[in-house]
């Protein structure tokens, strides 16, 4: 049974936290109703207490009201890492719009949500999130802790990605080099997801797969959402009409009509996003194409899966 997100519900809340604790609630509700409801999404504050343990951090009150040996949870004591890579160059930022929101969003604005709602997620199963965010640069890149301090950091700098740049600051994507760096960076085994369109301006792909595989570096497990708008980007759903497609991070115009271009451009479009699919095959890399018109149901159930085959 399908179900669905009734994201227009989310608009009297203005926090970034509190739309993600939103879209989760209403992301588990749905999966409650559907054939996926057997995946654990309940927040654990105790574990079952193993002998040879000290004794001083077991909760004798639910001793008492269950009779069995549990003890308190730390801060520390996380079950899972979980690294979410955000690219947040210009290409990022189509379709310009004056407002992008959660019922109308452009890559990046998708993309925020869907990593704030897993920080979210992330939280409720007692598992460590961190943030590493590109553009031609590392921009920011945090350990990953379970603690609320840490989380509200997170929200607060991915909630400064929701103001849009201006069109003439220009952020190169240097995928390559930010793989690279944050999978040196990530020490101890970890479920890294990327969230990216993948539009590296690179003449030679097999540098950016290389950076792909780097990533399974340390044994980790690898989630890449393929951010795209799929009627426009995949689909080149234009009209037959006079156009200026401007490149949002080399700033290069081209006038054309839709249908002159259509059949090269979905040719080379389908070439790079089947190799890539193919690579993530190979180096046991999951690939989920994530349209950004599509809700969150698409990327949150894909984690899910994942973090069920981890533990």
């Amino acid at each position: 049974m399908a179900f669905e997100i009734d994201q227009s519900s989310f608009r009297q809340f203005g926090s970034l936290e509190i739309i993600a604790k939103q879209v989760v609630e209403g992301f588990i509700t749905g999966l409650h109703k559907s054939p996926f409801h057997g995946f654990s999404v309940e927040f654990a504050e105790h574990r079952q207490y193993n002998t040879g343990e000290s004794v001083k951090n077991i909760d004798w009150k639910l001793f008492g009201r269950t009779d069995r040996l549990y003890t308190k949870r730390f801060e520390e004591e996380t079950n899972l890492r979980c690294q979410i890579i955000l690219d947040n160059s210009s290409s990022m930022y189509y379709p310009v719009l004056e407002k992008p929101s959660l019922e109308h969003p452009n890559k990046i604005t998708f993309s925020i949500y869907v990593a704030a709602a897993l920080i979210n997620l992330l939280r409720k199963q007692r598992d460590a999130a961190g943030i590493s965010i590109f553009s031609d640069t590392i921009e920011l890149h945090t350990q990953a802790k379970s603690s609320s301090v840490h989380n509200k950091y997170l929200y607060t700098e991915l909630e400064r990605l929701l103001h849009p740049i201006s069109p003439d600051v220009r952020k190169k994507t240097a995928a390559v080099d930010a793989l690279h760096q944050v999978a040196e960076r990530i020490h101890k085994r970890s479920l890294v997801i990327v969230l990216s369109d993948m539009f590296e301006n690179i003449a030679n792909n097999e540098d950016l797969f290389s950076a792909l595989q780097h990533l399974r570096h340390n044994r980790h497990e690898v989630v890449l959402f393929h951010v795209v708008d799929k009627g426009k980007e995949l689909d080149f759903d234009f009209d037959n009409r006079p156009y200026r497609f401007i490149d949002l991070e080399s700033g290069e115009e081209l006038k054309a009509f839709p249908a002159k271009v259509r059949e090269q451009y979905l040719a080379t479009i389908e070439k790079y996003r089947s190799e890539l699919k193919l690579r993530c095959g190979q180096y046991h890399i999951d690939f989920v194409e994530a349209d950004i018109n599509a809700g969150f149901q698409q990327v949150l159930l894909p984690y899910l899966v994942k973090r069920e085959r981890m533990m």
